[in-house]
C-alpha cells in the first residue's frame, strides 16, 4: 500500500471531524451528539499522538491537544467523567494525558491523571484481586479491560508512585493467565465471572464461550504496552520476564489462526464456520502488536513479516475509495457480555455474528493508525 494514500485517509478523518463530533465515533456521530470521555476517542487521540511522534507533523498534535483540552477543566476535572461509575473503559483515554503532559506541561493534565488514578486505586475487585470491568458488571474480568486499565496503571506507578504497586499489576495479569487462557489453543476467553453466577458464563469455570478477536487484540496490547511502561529492577525482573513470555505465547498462538489474507476472523478458532468473517479492528491490533513487539525487541525480527502481511491484508480488503473519499470497512461496531437485562449478549457464535459491521469507527481506525506509525518507524 502506498503511504501517501493512507496519509490522505488520516487527513480526511481529521478534516471531517470537529472537537465535539469526531467522525470516527460512529454511535455519537450518527446521533449528531457531542462525545464525552470514552475509550473510543482515547484510542484515536492516542493514535494521532503516536503519528505526531513518528512523523513530526504538527497538525496531529494540534488536533489531539485541542480535543483533550476541551474536555479537561483547569482544576483537573473531566467533563462527563465520573470516578464513581467505576468503568475501566474510561481509564483508557487517560493514557493521552501522560503524552500531552510531557509535550506541553499543562498542569491541568497532571491533575486529571491523578483523578483517573483515584479510580484505579478504588476500582472494585474480584476475589482474585482483579479489577471489575465495570460497576454494572460485578465480579467480571474482560480481556478488553486489561488494555483499558493496566498500561495506565503501570505508567502512573513508574512515573509518579515509585513503582509501589508493580506487584499488583503483575498479579492481575497472572490471574488472567491462570483463569482465562485455554491450554489447547493458547487463546483467551473473552470474559470471566469470578462469582460464576452471570447467565453467559460456564458455572464451573466462570468463562464465556468463545475467543473474540478484538478482545484478544486488546489483551495483546495490554501485555505489550504494560511491558513498555514498566522499568524493571531486581525486585520484579522475574515477573517482568514472565509477562514477556505470556506475550510471546499469545502471539505464537494467534499466528496459528492467521488467515492467508493476513487477517484474522471475528472468532479466530471458528474460521470455517459461516457467516464468520475477516474482521478489521482485531486484525489491525494484531498488526500493531507484531510490528511494535519486533521494534521493541520483545519479538524476533522474523515476526515483522506477519505484521506487515496483516496491515497489507486489511488495506487490500477493506480500505476503499468511493466518490473520492476513503473508507475503512469490516469493523465490528461493538461486542460484549450481558448485563443481566440483555440476554442477547450471551457470548454465543450467533451473538458475535449479529453485531453491526461498520466503516471508519475508531475501534478499527485507531489500531490501524497505530500500526501505520510502526511502519513509519521502520528503518530505511
Amino acid at each position: 500500500m502506498q503511504m501517501p494514500i493512507f496519509e490522505r485517509y488520516i487527513d480526511e478523518l481529521i478534516e471531517n471531524s470537529t472537537i465535539d463530533i469526531p467522525v470516527w465515533n460512529i454511535e455519537k456521530a450518527k446521533e449528531g451528539k457531542a462525545v464525552g470521555w470514552n475509550y473510543i476517542d482515547g484510542c484515536m487521540i492516542l493514535a494521532l499522538l503516536e503519528i505526531y511522534q513518528a512523523t513530526g507533523e504538527e497538525k496531529y498534535y494540534r488536533f489531539a491537544d485541542a480535543f483533550i483540552d476541551a474536555r479537561v477543566l483547569e482544576d483537573g476535572t473531566i467533563k462527563n467523567y465520573s470516578v464513581e461509575e467505576y468503568n475501566i473503559d474510561n481509564v483508557n483515554a487517560g493514557k493521552t494525558l501522560f503524552a500531552l503532559y510531557e509535550l506541553n506541561g499543562k498542569e491541568k493534565y497532571r491533575k486529571a491523571i491523578d483523578l483517573i488514578y483515584s479510580q484505579v486505586r478504588n476500582q472494585p475487585r474480584t476475589q482474585e484481586g482483579n479489577f471489575w470491568h465495570k460497576k454494572i458488571y460485578p465480579n467480571q474480568v474482560w480481556l478488553d479491560g486489561m488494555y483499558m486499565g493496566q498500561p495506565f496503571y503501570m505508567e502512573y506507578e513508574t512515573k509518579f508512585n515509585g513503582k509501589k504497586n508493580y506487584n499488583d499489576i503483575f498479579r492481575q495479569f497472572g490471574n488472567v493467565i491462570r483463569c482465562m487462557r485455554d491450554p489447547q489453543t493458547g487463546l483467551y476467553y473473552h470474559g470471566y465471572d469470578a462469582s460464576r453466577k452471570v447467565f453467559w458464563c460456564d458455572k464451573e469455570t466462570g468463562l464465556s464461550r468463545n475467543f473474540w478477536l478484538r478482545a484478544l487484540g486488546w489483551y495483546s496490547m495490554a501485555l505489550l504496552d504494560t511491558l513498555n511502561k514498566c522499568e524493571p529492577d531486581e525486585s520484579c525482573q522475574g515477573e517482568y520476564d514472565r509477562l514477556k513470555e505470556a506475550f510471546l505465547d499469545l502471539i505464537d498462538s494467534m499466528l496459528k489462526f492467521q488467515d492467508e489474507s493476513g487477517m484474522w476472523y471475528q472468532l479466530p478458532a471458528l474460521a470455517g464456520r459461516e457467516p464468520n468473517y475477516l474482521e478489521t479492528s482485531g486484525s489491525a491490533i494484531m498488526a500493531y502488536s507484531l510490528l511494535k513487539g519486533v521494534r521493541q525487541g520483545v519479538l524476533p525480527q522474523s515476526y515483522r513479516e506477519h505484521g506487515l502481511k496483516a496491515f497489507q491484508g486489511i488495506c487490500d480488503r477493506y480500505l476503499k475509495e468511493t466518490d473520492g473519499h476513503l473508507g475503512l470497512g469490516g469493523i465490528c461496531l461493538v461486542a460484549g457480555l450481558g448485563p443481566e437485562d440483555n440476554p442477547r449478549r450471551d457470548g454465543s457464535f450467533e451473538y458475535y455474528m449479529s453485531e453491526p459491521i461498520v466503516e471508519n469507527d475508531a475501534k478499527g481506525v485507531g489500531p490501524l493508525l497505530l500500526a501505520y506509525t510502526e511502519l513509519r518507524r521502520l528503518p530505511g
